[in-house]
């Protein structure tokens, strides 16, 4: 088995493209030598813990180019088949917590369902992830216990670990998400395509 290590932001337009992508090409590959495993990368740790308003938030990163900031986001998804609800999102998520539950949940094995939940309810169902509300209703959803993670989320648990985390992937050289490291040597940055992943995959099981 190989590891593949994902450096991630459930926020993140390009991780939610890059994630079906992949998800595609491991449907297409069933027998694939692929163990995954999800690690933390904040898009925006500047945040507040409530979020920002999407608009606001476009405004002040882009200034005059924010109305057309989510062109090439909708590019991008259109030329990989994958559907957004930018309408729908009314805010931008500090995703701390988030990244937390994604932790919770790998170590109930969970971690890869956690992920596609907070990405669907995030960029389809337009959800704010940051509210404890909804991270508790999708940590039920993937089969977490939801008295153990409203009790974790209340409280600092973990905060260093997701800390630690992102302070040592910044060490390895990651800036931008998504970042896929393939058997600890390889490293694969951005969204990739189905078919790239394929290739990938025939060429290790090749070997």
């Amino acid at each position: 088995m190989i590891s593949l290590d994902i450096f991630a932001d459930p926020s993140c337009p390009y991780c939610y493209i890059g994630k079906a992508a992949l998800d595609r090409a491991l449907e297409a590959r069933p027998d694939h030598p692929f163990v995954i495993a999800w690690h933390p990368f904040q898009l925006n740790p500047s945040l507040p813990p409530e979020g920002m308003e999407r608009i606001a938030w476009l405004k002040a990163r882009f200034g005059p180019e924010a109305e057309r900031a989510d062109v090439p986001i909708i590019e991008a998804a259109r030329a990989n088949g994958v559907k957004f609800n930018l309408p729908g999102i009314s805010r931008v998520p500090n995703t701390r917590d988030a990244h937390r539950l994604v932790h919770w949940a790998g170590i109930e094995g969970r971690q890869s369902p956690m992920m596609a939940a907070l990405m669907r309810a995030y960029w389809r169902e337009g959800r704010n992830i940051g509210s404890h509300d909804v991270l508790c209703d999708l940590a039920t959803e993937v089969g977490l216990d939801l008295t153990l993670v409203v009790r974790l989320l209340a409280s600092d648990a973990d905060l260093d670990t997701i800390a630690a985390k992102e302070a040592h992937a910044r060490e390895r050289g990651i800036t931008a998400v998504p970042t896929f490291i393939i058997a600890n040597q390889h490293a694969v940055t951005g969204a990739q395509s189905a078919e790239f992943w394929q290739n990938v995959i025939d060429e290790i099981t090749a070997q």
